[in-house]
């Protein structure tokens, strides 16, 4: 005869299996507990409740909070490869003529980098790494003024927020520290955030927000962008099918970029 496990060995299971698989069903969960989806669902509702998860359609995914800023060294060194495959991909999406906001961190670099030959195109960037990569490019760089973070090779503030109050984008990237169903875009910076959000604000056509698959499920403290400001979001081939489909259920085309993909689009499958 199987054991009924009380609430707490459910629940307590439902984390291991959120912490290996990252997102998980309902009708999986019912199956391996022995128990009902409407139990499983107050479980994951009570669970929610603690921060532990987000609930999705028919499941749930792993939330982690990120509290702390990482270093921009210590972020350049996280999945390199498929940042520069977001970079390229998100770069062949600028037109000539474009006028395009990009804000701070290490996948927004790869951005810039893959734009610097377009000679027909204005960056606007408050990312001081960006900007020294591309001195010698030929699109135009416009680096923002404002206090500079040695930590995030950026400069925020006041002074950058007055220079952006003065123009208009036409496509806005937005690099990110963690990307959340619930909680929308999110990063551990008040001043990083603000300058995002008026990036957006500022812009009259996309928002494409470009993060690597370990972003998804994580949520820090400042909101950049709520998911119904986002048009596209440019990831790599380990961002979950379920969440791609979560996405998609919002409007919000997810473009899959790696070594042979090509850029090719998904939505939400």
């Amino acid at each position: 005869m199987t054991k009924v496990l009380i609430p707490a060995q459910r629940r307590k299971q439902i984390q291991e299996l959120l912490e290996l698989h990252q997102v998980v069903q309902c009708t999986f969960l019912s199956e391996m507990l022995q128990v009902s989806e409407a139990t499983i669902r107050r479980d994951l509702e009570w669970m929610e409740s603690q921060g532990t998860l987000e609930r999705t359609h028919g499941g749930a995914t792993l939330s982690r909070r990120m509290p702390v800023e990482p270093e921009y060294n210590h972020s350049a060194q996280t999945h390199p490869l498929e940042k520069q495959w977001i970079g390229a991909r998100a770069a062949a999406l600028v037109e000539d003529g474009d006028t395009i906001f990009v804000n701070s961190g290490t996948t927004a670099t790869q951005v810039v980098r893959h734009i610097r030959d377009r000679a027909r195109v204005t960056v606007i960037t408050n990312n001081v790494n960006a900007a020294l990569e591309a001195q010698d490019a030929d699109c135009e760089i416009i680096l923002l003024g404002g206090s500079f973070r040695a930590r995030a090779k950026s400069v925020v503030g006041r002074f950058a927020s007055e220079a952006l109050r003065q123009v208009y984008a036409s496509k806005t990237f937005i690099g990110v520290d963690g990307l959340s169903l619930k909680y929308g875009c999110t990063t551990p910076i008040n001043a990083e955030a603000e300058l995002a959000r008026l990036m957006i604000e500022r812009t009259h056509g996309q928002v494409i927000v470009v993060a690597d698959h370990s972003k998804w499920g994580i949520v820090s403290n400042f909101e950049m962008a709520r998911l119904d400001q986002i048009h596209l979001l440019v990831t790599n081939e380990g961002f979950e099918t379920q969440a791609r489909a979560e996405l998609a259920a919002r409007f919000i085309e997810t473009i899959i970029a790696g070594p042979e993909t090509n850029g090719r689009h998904t939505s939400g499958v």
